[in-house]
């Protein structure tokens, strides 16, 4: 497979859980993106001082994991009525610091699952943080961007724009490096498209169809978290020392 490798590179891009499988080991760091919502929903809850761990798993067994670590579980399912938390990013602005949340979601969390033993420094970005993401991983030697994608019914990725476009958005913020062209195209994608027209994405009119408009709206404040949001063994905290100015 070491066509796919884009080893002459050293910023790569590739989509979904078979990134990490067959690219992750030849990087020091590893960025996942997964704007609505995985992505955005750590930014949101770790700026309040919570920490995040992701579950690859949208079943019971989140509850058991939660259990061991001694912390609350997420919804399984993207919902806000004012109690618990989900994948709905309204639900976690007001999460206590210091509270532990465990956050199933067969996207993004379950990259990040995946990506604890690849020996690579993991972040995870979204718009929030695009600009603190970028700057906390410049100093990194080889970096693998995965837009993680969505899901169609039959469980097969479906690519999302809007993670191609923060994925691009964070390599156009990481001057003078060799990108591949997977990456290249990503960040001429970010230059070529406002954030703003991400309100008329597939994944953003699905959220504003279900009634999460606020959700959209969190997902596309720019820059709002000057913080990287990075996993510490098995939890993403707040990236300490780096700030977006």
């Amino acid at each position: 497979m070491g066509y796919f490798s884009q080893l002459p590179f050293d910023i790569r891009l590739e989509w979904g859980s078979n990134a990490i499988e067959h690219m992750a080991g030849d990087v020091d760091c590893v960025i996942i993106v997964d704007v609505m919502s995985f992505s955005t929903c750590v930014s949101v809850a770790t700026k309040r001082g919570a920490s995040v761990y992701p579950y690859a798993w949208k079943d019971d067994s989140a509850k058991d994991y939660a259990s061991k670590l001694g912390a609350v579980t997420a919804s399984n399912t993207r919902r806000f009525d004012g109690a618990g938390y989900s994948l709905s990013p309204l639900s976690l602005v007001n999460i206590p610091a210091q509270t532990k949340l465990v956050l199933p979601s067969p996207n993004g969390s379950s990259l990040a699952f995946k990506a604890r033993d690849s020996g690579a420094a993991v972040f995870c970005a979204c718009l929030r943080n695009l600009k603190a993401t970028a700057i906390a991983c410049a100093a990194y030697r080889n970096i693998l961007v995965i837009p993680s994608g969505e899901k169609w019914p039959d469980g097969s990725l479906r690519p999302a724009l809007e993670d191609w476009l923060v994925a691009g958005g964070i390599i156009a913020q990481l001057p003078e490096r060799n990108p591949s062209p997977e990456a290249l195209a990503a960040a001429a994608s970010f230059h070529a498209l406002p954030a703003t027209a991400l309100r008329q994405c597939s994944s953003a009119r699905e959220l504003i169809e279900r009634g999460f408009v606020a959700d959209v709206e969190l997902c596309l404040a720019t820059d709002a978290d000057d913080r990287a949001c990075r996993l510490q063994h098995d939890h993403f905290v707040i990236q300490q020392g780096t700030v977006a100015c």
